[in-house]
């Protein structure tokens, strides 16, 4: 059992009227890297991490990642979900524009913000051909330009009346992962090292989704500046296997 099945169960146990387990089979599949947004394909920029030697090993890249999440996009990913979330549940459509059109500006470099809309867009029609929902039928109709992943996710899950907290939980922890699957990949590592620095990640994804329900849109702003500069840096990376 992965760290947001655990969180989101608990929730369950807690309260089954707010939660249903109907809740954790959707988010299961959504953030299922079988849910057909081309996740696979997006490193963040740790590909260049790697080839830079910033990233050698299992403790170098749980460290990297440990500071993404915290200070640099993971924080900023969370708090734009849970701004998201807040305005489909008080059906605030000019606050919902409003975030979504900072969500596809707030990205620190041109293969960023392709990684996050590429994902959004493809989380948004996937979602309307087999999860469809009101709350995403009114974003399309509030909002025309490009949708960021955390948005789109949020929108989904707030549509489906999922609980914002076990919602981002399970939002981060899929981030994560990927970034994972990602380093063990490029460095290359087994799958058990791999799986040691997603244990390790626990308490950093715990830690800012708690920070991030509480932060302001005025909060945003990432401070990991080497992985925002790897994520620049690996658009003229002259061998690549990841798009960002």
């Amino acid at each position: 059992m992965n760290m947001a099945t655990r969180i989101i169960t608990a929730t369950i146990m807690a309260d089954d009227a707010a939660m249903p387990s109907s809740a954790l089979y959707r988010l299961m599949a959504w953030l299922s890297p079988s849910f057909p947004v081309g996740a696979f394909s997006y490193s963040s920029g740790i590909e260049w991490a790697v080839e830079a030697g910033d990233i050698k090993d299992a403790e170098m890249l749980k460290a990297w990642l440990g500071v993404m999440l915290v200070e640099g996009g993971g924080f900023c990913d969370a708090v734009l979900f849970a701004h998201a979330h807040r305005a489909v549940r008080d059906a605030d459509d000019k606050a919902l524009h409003d975030v979504a059109e900072l969500a596809a500006a707030f990205a620190p470099s041109k293969e960023r913000h392709l990684e996050t809309t590429a994902q959004g867009n493809a989380f948004v029609e996937a979602t309307r051909a087999a999860w469809i929902c009101a709350a995403i039928e009114k974003l399309k109709t509030i909002w025309n330009g490009p949708v960021a992943y955390p948005v789109a996710v949020a929108v989904a899950s707030a549509g489906h009346g999922i609980a914002v907290e076990p919602a981002l939980a399970a939002y981060l922890q899929a981030v994560a992962a990927n970034w994972v699957s990602a380093g063990v990949r490029l460095i290359p590592l087994g799958q058990s090292d791999g799986q040691r620095v997603l244990a390790a990640l626990e308490a950093a994804v715990t830690a800012t989704v708690q920070r991030a329900l509480s932060a302001k849109l005025d909060d945003l702003g990432s401070s990991a500046f080497r992985a925002d500069l790897a994520s620049a840096r690996h658009e003229t990376q002259y061998t690549r296997l990841f798009r960002s």
